[in-house]
């Protein structure tokens, strides 16, 4: 059984964390479906009060900082509040901590700008959103890949923009399980991208 928390924020953008959850929750369903153990997901804020989201949604907690149970894994999604947060000590040390531990530590689009101020990908070789690119190439404190969906570096996986974290949900599933898991996931989800205005 893995443990996922996702990282709750004021302004954190929605699909950062729902397309993650929904990946993560069916590969769950589907382990459950043949004869495999539950995963645990939880959503994992400062407070226990809901929080706004980028666009008006609102998300519902289920643990805070103070009693979170480890993680095997993080999801930390993008959007406007990470500037915010940048600056949040409790949710850096909270960040910091969690990565000791967990076996994967991932973000969102400008998650990554999250993960870098923590300490855990400092250093490290990170995906962001393409807006976002230069102004976390000029922090100089990790290297920004330009021309990846996700980019793993160590136990660190970091996406670019809004949608690519679906995809790196599903890579890291197949990391998880296997590539064949990850397959029926993604069938079982439909997830077959087809812009129509391409």
């Amino acid at each position: 059984m893995t443990t996922y928390g996702f990282l709750l924020f004021d302004d954190a953008e929605e699909l950062d964390v729902v397309g993650p959850w929904e990946v993560i929750t069916a590969s769950s369903m589907l382990c459950v479906s043949q004869g495999g153990e539950q995963d645990t997901t939880v959503m994992v804020a400062q407070r226990p009060e809901p929080v706004r989201c980028a666009k008006g949604m609102g998300v519902m907690p289920h643990r805070t900082f103070a009693d979170c149970p480890p993680l095997d894994v993080v999801v930390v999604p993008g959007g406007q509040g990470t500037r915010t947060e940048a600056g949040n000590d409790a949710l850096l040390s909270w960040l910091a901590a969690a990565g000791e531990t967990a076996e994967w530590i991932t973000s969102v689009c400008t998650g990554s700008l999250l993960l870098v101020a923590s300490g855990v990908a400092t250093g490290r070789r990170v995906a962001t959103h393409w807006g976002f690119e230069d102004t976390l190439a000029e922090r100089g404190d990790c290297t920004v890949v330009r021309d990846a969906r996700w980019v793993r570096d160590g136990n660190v996986v970091t996406s670019q923009g809004v949608s690519a974290g679906i995809d790196m949900a599903l890579w890291l599933i197949g990391q998880i399980h296997e590539p064949a898991h990850a397959r029926a996931v993604q069938r079982y989800l439909q997830y077959e991208p087809a812009p129509p205005y391409q």
